[in-house]
């Protein structure tokens, strides 16, 4: 396959930044996107010129780090996979492919394609540890949890943090993250303790980070890598307003470093 690219090309977060067009003559369509950019930065790396820099890691749609907009798409056309995970037999010889980073003022650019996702750890951080004594590993029946609960804590602790909602939103918010990392211990009885304070904290760590609001255009679910529903964004919603109504203050707000 021969590919052309228009990457987003910038040396870091204060310098202005501009799509440079290459050529990819020769891509194969086993090939993951991700080893499609690092074809095309060996070649840039022969010829002398600086390489592209994006995030990346296991390579095995796990660890989230993969974060690209791929013609106007987080983690390309295909729904369900991340960016590693996506091959370029989804493409055809002779297409142009754009290849920007996530577009979100929580999320500064920091070279290239790579982005400063911190803000994530930070709502997580806010969230603290539950209390609940584990111990050493209890019976499989000791801790009774009801099937359908244990399946919807599952399915919310899919989320791989990958931040592919917040890029998609056009209010770069980031309550499906939030919504999925807050009901994934809401489900279950040992998340019980904290549930209203956890509530409070990560949505309060989300607004001083800066995401938007939700306005339920959906788009945050539909390029979800892991098919999180905006039902978690619903269940954040009443653990917000019940923790509310008891009165609750948020108390673990971790500092949002100056930029």
């Amino acid at each position: 396959m021969k590919l052309t690219l228009n990457v987003w090309r910038q040396k870091n977060g204060a310098a202005p930044g501009a799509f440079k067009t290459y050529e990819a003559p020769h891509v194969s369509p086993d090939m993951s996107f991700l080893e499609m950019l690092d074809v095309v930065n060996e070649d840039l790396i022969l010829r002398g010129e600086d390489p592209i820099a994006f995030d990346h890691d296991c390579r095995e749609g796990i660890c989230g780090m993969c974060s690209l907009m791929i013609n106007g798409a987080a983690h390309g056309p295909v729904r369900g996979v991340t960016a590693c995970q996506l091959h370029m037999r989804s493409f055809k010889d002779g297409d142009t492919i754009t290849i920007e980073p996530w577009r979100a003022e929580p999320f500064p650019i920091i070279k290239d394609l790579a982005t400063n996702r911190s803000a994530f750890d930070r709502i997580i951080q806010s969230g603290g540890f539950i209390s609940a004594s584990t111990g050493s590993a209890p019976d499989a029946n000791g801790v009774q949890v009801p099937k359908n609960f244990a399946d919807l804590a599952m399915d919310a602790a899919a989320c791989i943090g990958c931040g592919a909602c917040v890029a998609a939103c056009p209010n770069a918010s980031a309550m499906l993250f939030a919504g999925a990392k807050i009901a994934h211990l809401g489900f279950l009885p040992q998340g019980q303790a904290e549930r209203s304070q956890r509530a409070i904290n990560m949505v309060s760590q989300m607004d001083a980070e800066g995401f938007g609001s939700c306005t339920n255009i959906g788009e945050c679910s539909a390029v979800c890598p892991k098919e999180i529903s905006l039902d978690v964004i619903a269940r954040m919603n009443r653990d917000l307003i019940a923790a509310s109504l008891k009165g609750v203050e948020p108390t673990g707000v971790v500092a949002v470093p100056a930029t």
